[in-house]
């Protein structure tokens, strides 16, 4: 039986112990480690041989090992050869010993054994070199060894790992045979899905990108993971994430595993390791949330408990929910959420938030913080990811903040509060750039905040190694990762950002402004071999895989919809305006053909408005001018009771005709599912235009220049994917038949046409309210 492991994750694993302390964690520390490798391998000199792959082939029992990596640097000066092994660290350098962290003596030791192997070399030296991300300084320690006592080292390591290497071959090996015999689980295609399916394997197969738009009804979540399970039986990616926005979503890739596994028989059920991770603040079982020993007893002492609890789990589980990890963590005394992702490790298919692929700060460092891995993603409602981005690259901090902490903290801590005094001073400078106005935008950083941030975080540092169990302690965290987050935004500043800079009363709000985020995505992606980017509203493609991290020879695909097209009708009022300016005069007209449309069948519906204020405008016309009707008002805070009980009114054996007033983009624009009688038509008010804005018009006026299509990218794309998401709410299964009437003068337009799927293309032109009741009639008699 053969293995390959890195050595990074062989001795991270064994090693590991004591606690979870999160006061110190790292923020995008793979892309300022590799910067930072790159400075102090330059400097080296020429004696400095960067980067060198390192690979040992060993027999022990019956598992062959190639263990294998990079060692950061390899000195060779007159007869004495020297591994160094780069380390960037944020605790501060006076509190490091040569002891601090055992591991990265480990790491280094692993790699000296490889080389005294290969090179047949009897002794040599091992260099830790530590780099303080915040001060830049470095502190270096050296070790000499023996190649024997390197070689003891390793077989030592490798005889404790070795019942999880025979854990891990056995399962592969069990895992591969019975997804070779898994079938799909329906007794046939839908259209468009067995296209879709076929793609998929050949995207995983041949390790490319692809992108696809697959209309509601293709079965999106069983056509990737189907193929993705049979191209890994055929060892075609060692794990597939299958990445979402919504919890909805996860749960239905949850589902569709379970429905696979339904479909072997007992004698050889499906043997595949899977988990759904839940975010940190919802999965903690603390009633406030402290990723530290001293608060919280399941941090305490974590990692040495971590890897028996780990082993017995593995051995009596293969669905890994959420209600499972959470009593496993009640009984072992384990934090829940570093369990599960612990588990994850062990997992074939994880699926998670796209926060675990793609955001700098919770990205998950075991699979993606270096060179990743053999991974398959399978990105769910991609359409999503656009914004989702440039949130997770864009960094904002406020002046109060500052103000504020300094405040309360006073002078006993000089060097901070003089650090505090002038950021509030810097923030200043940026508020005379406003001037008169209440906003200023800048293709630059603002360079003012630069000094003072740095000084910020390293005074910080010390306070907070001072001052554990403070009032201010919290506080002073919140803003150091905030500010920390920013500083490595602004290291990776680049043509795709803007800064905005915000007045509101005596505050100021500066904000990194990523406009594109394709870059930082496609590195993601580079993190697996393969990845399928899909979503119901795809549309247009060209703009998403430009966005979203494709390649001039990534494949797309259009399917078409499944659905009978006869059973949407689809109806298009562009005799009415809903331009801002001409939303008063437009109400009445709308009042009244929305009740003929909801008019002539009883059941229930929604109407879509861009805006609260415009649907609350309509919706009190509509209730003076129909009080007998039954209507629903979509309210800006809901909670998660107020949002089931809104829903659960969309009944399908309802004797009256039910109005719902929703806005589009909102909770209930998309990822519900009332299918069959539950909704049976929508009425979208609006071509969805995004609110014109300072952000929208730099993304604007930076596509303009990028490629001429500024306007499309930053309003009337992203607005009319609010409508394809809106009027998906009507048809979900073979069965249902709904209409959906958009109001609005632009749709007749070609710039909006074109972006009509194929599936609308026979829609009706309505002029007026009879036109509209004529149709209709047409429509549901048929």
């Amino acid at each position: 039986m053969e293995l390959k492991l890195p050595v990074r994750a062989l001795v991270e694993f064994l090693l590991r112990n004591g606690n979870i302390d999160s006061r110190f964690s790292s923020v995008d520390r793979a892309l300022l480690g590799s910067r930072i490798h790159r400075k102090l391998q330059k400097a080296a000199g020429k004696h400095y041989k960067a980067e060198v792959s390192l690979s040992i082939t060993q027999q022990l029992n019956d598992v062959t090992y190639t263990v294998f990596g990079r060692a950061d640097g390899i000195i060779t000066e007159s007869a004495e050869v020297c591994i160094d092994e780069i380390k960037t660290i944020e605790i501060p350098l006076e509190t490091l010993t040569s002891e601090t962290y055992p591991v990265h003596w480990a790491q280094a030791m692993c790699y000296g054994h490889i080389l005294c192997c290969n090179e047949k070399i009897s002794q040599l030296t091992l260099q830790l070199t530590y780099y303080q991300i915040d001060t830049d300084e470095v502190k270096q320690f050296r070790r000499q060894f023996t190649a024997a006592a390197l070689a003891d080292f390793f077989v030592d390591l490798l005889q404790q790992y070795e019942k999880w290497a025979l854990l891990t071959l056995s399962w592969q090996a069990t895992r591969n045979a019975s997804l070779q015999q898994l079938s799909f689980p329906f007794s046939g295609y839908r259209r468009g899905q067995r296209e879709f399916a076929i793609a998929v394997y050949r995207c995983i197969a041949e390790q490319q990108r692809l992108f696809a738009c697959a209309p509601t009804g293709t079965g999106k979540t069983m056509s990737t993971l189907f193929p993705a399970l049979k191209a890994m039986g055929e060892n075609y990616g060692e794990k597939i994430f299958y990445l979402t926005a919504k919890t909805i979503t996860r749960q239905a890739a949850q589902e569709a595993i379970g429905i696979l596994a339904s479909t072997m028989p007992a004698s050889s059920p499906l043997q595949l390791k899977s988990i759904v991770l839940t975010a940190k603040d919802k999965i903690c079982c603390m009633q406030e949330r402290n990723c530290t020993p001293e608060a919280c007893p399941r941090a305490e002492g974590y990692f040495s408990r971590i890897n028996d609890a780990l082993y017995t789990i593995l051995q009596n589980n293969t669905v890994f929910d959420r209600a499972l990890i959470e009593a496993y963590a009640q009984q072992y005394c384990l934090c829940p959420y570093e369990l599960s992702l612990d588990l994850s490790t062990w997992c074939d298919c994880i699926i998670c938030d796209y926060n675990y692929l793609f955001d700098p700060v919770v990205h998950l460092m075991r699979f993606f913080e270096g060179r990743g891995g053999d991974y398959t993603f399978l990105i769910d409602e991609a359409h999503n990811l656009v914004e989702r981005s440039r949130e997770m690259y864009s960094a904002i901090l406020d002046k109060n903040a500052f103000f504020e902490l300094r405040k309360q903290m006073g002078k006993e801590h000089k060097k901070l509060y003089a650090a505090l005094g002038k950021i509030n001073t810097a923030f200043i400078a940026l508020r005379h750039l406003c001037g008169s106005k209440k906003q200023y935008t800048q293709p630059k950083l603002p360079q003012e905040l630069d000094t003072p941030l740095r000084d910020f975080i390293r005074y910080a540092e010390e306070w907070l190694n001072d001052n554990k169990g403070n009032a201010l302690e919290q506080e002073m965290l919140s803003l150091y990762f905030n500010t920390k987050f920013y500083m490595r935004i602004a290291d990776n500043y680049k043509e795709n950002y803007t800064t905005l800079i915000y007045l509101s009363g005596s505050n100021v709000i500066v904000k990194l402004f990523c406009l594109d985020p394709c870059t930082f995505l496609d590195d993601s992606l580079k993190l697996g071999n393969a990845a399928v980017v899909f979503s119901a509203t795809l549309n247009p493609l060209d703009y998403y895989r430009d966005l979203l991290g494709g390649r001039e020879n990534t494949k797309i695909l259009n399917i078409e919809s499944p659905f009978c097209t006869a059973n949407l009708g689809v109806y298009v009022a562009d005799t009415i305006s809903t331009k801002y300016i001409n939303r008063e005069q437009s109400c009445a007209d709308i009042v009244k053909m929305l009740y003929t449309f909801i008019s002539k069948r009883q059941g229930n519906y929604i109407a879509y408005f861009p805006s609260y204020a415009y649907m609350r405008l309509i919706y009190e016309a509509f209730c003076g001018a129909f009080p007998d009707i039954q209507v629903l008002l979509q309210e800006s805070e809901m909670d998660e009771l107020a949002r089931e009980t809104f829903l659960n009114r969309f009944q399908a054996d309802t004797t009256h005709t039910l109005l719902g007033f929703c806005v589009l983009g909102g909770i209930y624009g998309e990822g519900i599912d009332l299918a069959g009688e539950r909704l049976i038509g929508c009425a979208i008010i609006g071509v969805g235009l995004p609110q014109i804005g300072s952000e929208r018009d730099v993304i604007r006026d930076y596509f303009n220049e990028k490629n001429g299509y500024g306007f499309d990218f930053a309003y009337r794309y992203p607005g009319m994917n609010k409508v394809l998401q809106a009027a998906g709410r009507v048809i979900r299964t073979e069965q249902d038949k709904g209409a959906v009437l958009l109001i609005d003068d632009r749709f007749t337009t070609s710039a909006y046409q074109q972006l009509f799927p194929k599936h609308w293309q026979q829609f009706k032109t309505i002029k007026n309210c009879s036109q509209l009741e004529q149709e209709l009639d047409a429509f549901w008699q048929t």
